[in-house]
């Protein structure tokens, strides 16, 4: 009865496994799925976008303003109306009568104004600009990386699938064997030639792998969840994948400059931008050359110019003292590209750290995938011969359930320790890309 219990559940959680939608899917299709839809990568891309506007935004210290207004009103302030009355060009001798200047009549007045202003020299604008540029350039490296990035966690998550799945495939062959087992030994029992405590420790072990291949299911919906969270896809699906969990060898030596890699030369970057806007924070001491031009036309009815006029002149101003604003900001500034300085050394020590530290994880790696193959081969002889002897009586249960156990924990081993190799491979690939 517990053995039909225990089948019936097995079998239930079969088929919820095989009821859903099962897609198969090569990692070329992930890798093509992340670049294209990725939600980080669109976000590192809009952070680069943002900068590119914040350098065109730096124009300014190049470009002029300009600026067409038009204006109208009705006034009778002596001052208004007089000056007015010059703009227009409409002004008499009569208009010079003390009675008319003191208590004037309503005028209106209409003016049409075009304004330029053209920068000439703003020191701390150069550097403003520069800080933009070299920002922009930081945050294009940085989108590139974010790229890298997640074509290695695809490259992850896609070895994560296969040895999930290779996991259920192992199992179920561990499961399918201890039914047989306990067929036999079930037999065996019915003609008194094993005790019961025997048949118990082999029901015990169906059930083990029975949880075990349970968990081996679930942690294949979990591999599929976040393998369609990096592809920016709906969840709930089973993926499969196409290509077998085999060691990833790279065609040749990996080597890289870290000072070329995107990551680094961005922190370098962001360093330069630092110095660039404490150069703009001192230059804002120095004084600042700006022209300026305007054309006007005035009438006393709108939309007309039967008067006109313009302005063309230079302007030359200086700050000399803001309290301590500029010292204070000045001050800041230099300590934030000391800051950026001294984190750039450490993220190039550090990286320098991690490839090292990643080269010698290849190297322990393939020792140790060499080792399990070598224990998954002797413990699949071993069951072998195990079993045969098992069914002609000459071996003990509870050794054929070791060699068992112990064949399917090499199995799984050798998996995982394929997908290590592969990870590390991958990882040192990321670490050395220029």
């Amino acid at each position: 009865m517990k053995r039909l219990l225990v089948l019936m559940i097995f079998f239930f959680a079969q088929g919820q496994f095989f009821a859903q939608e099962h897609v198969g899917i090569s990692l070329e299709d992930v890798l093509i799925k992340v670049q294209e839809s990725n939600a980080s990568i669109k976000v590192s891309e809009y952070e680069a976008k943002m900068a590119k506007y914040d350098y065109r935004f730096s124009n300014s210290i190049f470009l002029p303003q300009v600026s067409v207004s038009h204006t109208g009103l009705a006034t009778t302030n002596p001052l208004m109306a007089f000056g007015s009355k010059l703009n227009q060009e409409i002004l008499t001798q009569a208009d010079f009568n003390p009675d008319l200047l003191n208590d004037p009549d309503q005028i209106e007045n209409y003016a049409t104004k075009i304004s330029v202003e053209q920068p000439l020299i703003n020191l701390d604008g150069f550097y403003q600009r520069k800080a933009a540029k070299t920002t922009m350039e930081a945050k294009e490296l940085q989108a590139m990386r974010t790229r890298d990035y997640l074509n290695f966690e695809a490259q992850k998550a896609y070895g994560q699938l296969q040895l999930a799945h290779q996991a259920v495939a192992v199992l179920q062959k561990a499961f399918e064997a201890a039914n047989a087992n306990l067929n036999t030994a079930q037999n065996s029992y019915d003609q008194g030639l094993l005790q019961k405590a025997d048949l118990l420790e082999v029901k015990v072990r169906v059930t083990e792998v029975s949880d075990q291949l349970k968990t081996a299911k679930s942690n294949v919906q979990n591999a599929s969840d976040y393998l369609a969270f990096l592809m920016n896809e709906h969840g709930g699906v089973i993926y499969e994948p196409s290509e077998e969990l085999v060691p990833v060898r790279p065609g040749g030596p990996l080597e890289g400059s870290l000072e070329n890699r995107a990551d680094v030369k961005a922190m370098g970057l962001v360093s330069e931008a630092y110095k660039a806007n404490m150069k703009a924070d001192k230059m804002t001491f120095l004084p600042r050359l700006n022209a300026f031009a305007s054309y006007e036309m005035y009438d006393d009815e709108i939309f007309r110019a039967d008067a006109n006029g313009y302005i063309i002149g230079a302007s030359l101003s200086w700050d000399v003292f803001k309290g301590s604003q500029r010292f204070s900001k000045a001050g800041k500034s230099k300590t934030n590209y000391e800051k950026a300085k001294q984190e750039y050394e450490q993220y190039v020590a550090k990286s320098s750290m991690e490839l090292q530290r990643t080269k010698r994880m290849v190297e322990n790696a393939e020792s140790r995938l060499q080792t399990s193959e070598l224990a998954m081969e002797q413990s699949e002889e071993s069951l072998r011969i195990r079993t045969n002897r098992f069914k002609e009586g000459l071996e003990k249960t509870t050794d054929l359930l070791m060699a068992e156990a112990t064949y399917a924990e090499k199995q799984l081993a050798y998996y995982q320790n394929i997908f290590e190799y592969n990870q590390a491979q991958s990882l040192l690939t990321f670490l050395t890309k220029e």
